[in-house]
């Protein structure tokens, strides 16, 4: 079973608003990506713009022939954006305006009255929505109810305990804990009927246990492929990444 990987370009944006100038382009790396075989670009645009823009998201739809996956929080301002720019895919995400990066996932549970008609306006205009969530049951359940067709795990924990030591077997280890609860979670959501994808946090030495997940058909990453592309420019990063996922899968 083929595993997609979408490339995330947000700190592309970030570095080139950290001049205020053009340089370097989020769009451009959006075809160097293309070229090094991703299967598509996710883009967030958050509610005070630190990286990317809104222009930055017409173009990307525009100018790069692969699937645009939107990450946006659940807001009135966001939903007209996306209704407009008509994206492949819309993840939705939750969004404080003091994080450094997204902090946890979305509780879909709590907010699922209101995340229903969210959902179905997206779906209706022809975007496929994903819901970004901890692994937990409760928030695949509420994600099934709602009506999203795929969910997106937050590996952000799993990647925190993971320092080069995944492949130890004790058996009080937390993260092999980590592990399990993303293998529990792919499993019943795809039982569900969700499309599963997983994300955050994920580098050259932890993805292999999450991409052997069966159940998980897309890996996004970003912000560690491009810190490495510094060093060893943005195709063999990706390239690398694409090897290391193509191995771990059963």
């Amino acid at each position: 079973m083929y595993l997609r990987l979408g490339i995330n370009i947000d700190h592309v944006a970030t570095l080139r608003n950290a001049r205020g100038g053009e340089h370097p382009c989020p769009v451009r790396a959006a075809l160097l990506a293309m070229e090094a075989g991703a299967d598509g670009i996710t883009a967030h645009l958050r509610e005070d713009r630190r990286h990317i823009r809104d222009r930055d998201i017409e173009r990307l739809k525009n100018e790069v022939n692969l699937p645009l996956n939107l990450e946006m929080a659940m807001t009135g301002k966001m939903l007209a954006i996306a209704l407009k720019v008509k994206p492949h895919a819309v993840c939705l995400v939750p969004e404080k305006r003091e994080e450094l990066t997204t902090e946890g996932g979305l509780d879909a549970a709590r907010f699922e009255k209101s995340l229903k008609p969210f959902v179905q306006k997206l779906q209706n205009n022809g975007s496929r929505v994903s819901l970004f969530i901890d692994p937990h049951p409760e928030q695949i359940d509420a994600a099934q109810r709602i009506g999203a067709r795929a969910v997106e795990l937050h590996t952000g924990g799993y990647a925190q305990l993971a320092v080069g030591s995944w492949q130890l077997a004790e058996t009080n280890n937390p993260l092999l804990t980590a592990n399990r609860q993303l293998l529990t979670a792919a499993k019943l959501a795809s039982q569900h009927g969700l499309e599963v994808h997983a994300g955050h946090g994920l580098n050259y030495d932890n993805v292999g246990p999450i991409a052997a997940i069966p159940e998980i058909v897309e890996l996004n990453i970003g912000h560690f492929l491009v810190g490495e592309a510094v060093f060893v420019g943005l195709a063999e990063a990706i390239q690398k990444m694409r090897r290391l996922m193509d191995e771990a899968r059963p």
